[in-house]
C-alpha cells in the first residue's frame, strides 16, 4: 500500500525540481528521502513563492508520485549536493490551502494548522491526498 506525502518548500525551488523530474526535501538531507518509498504520492506545499519572503502564497504547488530508485545527490553548484528523488509529476494548477483548511484531516479544528508543516515531510491520509488532488485539478500519473 502507498503512503501520502506533504513535503515543504518555496514555490520557486517546487518548480525547479518539477522541471528536472525531482523532489529535495529539508534543505537536501538524505534520511527524510529514505522514508518515501516509489509509488508515494508526493504533494508540495509552498508557504512563499522565493525563499526567505514572506508574500503569503500558502498553497499546494506539485503533486505527483515517487518513481523507482533510491536517494541520490545532485549538484547544484558551490559545492552543494542535495539529496533528490526522482517524481513522476502531475499536470495539475495550484491551488490555494485555505479554501482546504476545513476539509483537511491535518488541519480541521486547528487553529494553529501551519504546524505541522514546519517539519519539512510529513505523512497524510489518502482522503487528504485526493482531495488536494481534486483541488489542484491533478491529472493522475504513474510512476515510471
Amino acid at each position: 500500500m502507498s503512503a501520502h506525502w506533504i513535503a515543504v518548500a518555496s514555490a520557486q525551488h517546487v518548480r525547479r525540481g518539477r522541471e528536472a523530474g525531482f523532489m529535495q526535501v529539508n534543505h537536501g538531507k538524505a534520511a527524510p528521502l529514505r522514508r518515501i518509498k516509489p509509488g508515494d504520492g508526493i504533494v508540495y506545499y509552498s508557504p512563499t513563492t522565493i525563499l526567505r519572503e514572506k508574500d503569503g502564497l500558502q498553497a499546494f504547488t506539485a503533486i505527483g508520485t515517487v518513481r523507482e530508485g533510491e536517494p541520490y545527490q545532485g549538484d547544484m553548484g558551490a559545492g552543494f549536493t542535495p539529496f533528490r528523488r526522482d517524481v513522476a509529476w502531475a499536470r495539475a494548477n495550484e491551488a490555494p490551502i485555505k479554501p482546504l483548511l476545513e476539509q483537511l484531516d491535518f488541519t480541521k479544528g486547528k487553529s494553529n494548522w501551519g504546524y505541522q508543516l514546519r517539519f519539512g515531510l510529513f505523512e497524510i491520509t489518502a482522503h487528504d491526498f485526493s482531495l488536494i488532488a481534486e483541488a489542484m485539478g491533478a491529472e493522475t500519473t504513474k510512476a515510471a
